[in-house]
């Protein structure tokens, strides 16, 4: 027995293809379900780039400590001075942050004309996205997932079925 079901009506995120419409940014205020934290050794540096590059707004900024920035629903990161501790190189960190199809391409090139080296993608996966890779400032991995139209009748809705995922259309 499958105890899982569908729950997207308390999700963002708009229906899969080429007619998806961004939510847009979400400035309201809520207790969040789920944050990353993340260091940074040039606090300005990493918000211009969350911003400018990522989409991402400053929802607030508490000076010299912490800012906010928010994306959709439920994307929030906190931006914190590091200190001198920081890493050097690729931090450990990978966040992932849902997106639609025709936001991909502006993100890449927005991040790129703030640094060529930032990004990698897009690339499709198996499992029915394209990834846009970027690498921000403070060194953290983030991945813009935007899912593709999935034919039902494909071997890959069926590969979803087997593992207990629905995929209305049969």
């Amino acid at each position: 027995m499958n105890e899982n079901y569908n729950a997207f009506d308390i999700s963002p995120v708009p229906p899969r293809g080429p007619s998806a419409v961004s939510p847009g940014v979400y400035r309201g205020i809520y207790g969040m379900p789920m944050f990353v934290t993340l260091p940074t050794r040039d606090l300005e540096a990493s918000v211009d780039f969350w911003t400018r590059g990522l989409g991402f707004i400053d929802l607030f900024t508490i000076p010299g400590q912490l800012t906010h920035v928010r994306r959709w629903a439920f994307q929030d990161a906190l931006l914190v001075p590091a200190g001198d501790a920081a890493a050097e190189g690729p931090g450990p960190m990978t966040v992932s942050f849902a997106c639609i199809l025709a936001e991909i391409d502006g993100i890449a090139e927005a991040c790129a004309a703030l640094d060529p080296k930032s990004v990698t993608g897009p690339r499709s996966t198996p499992w029915n996205t394209v990834d846009l890779e970027v690498t921000t400032p403070e060194k953290t991995r983030v991945i813009f997932t935007a899912g593709r139209e999935l034919d039902p009748h494909s071997a890959q809705a069926e590969d979803l079925r087997s593992i207990g995922i629905d995929v209305p259309g049969r």
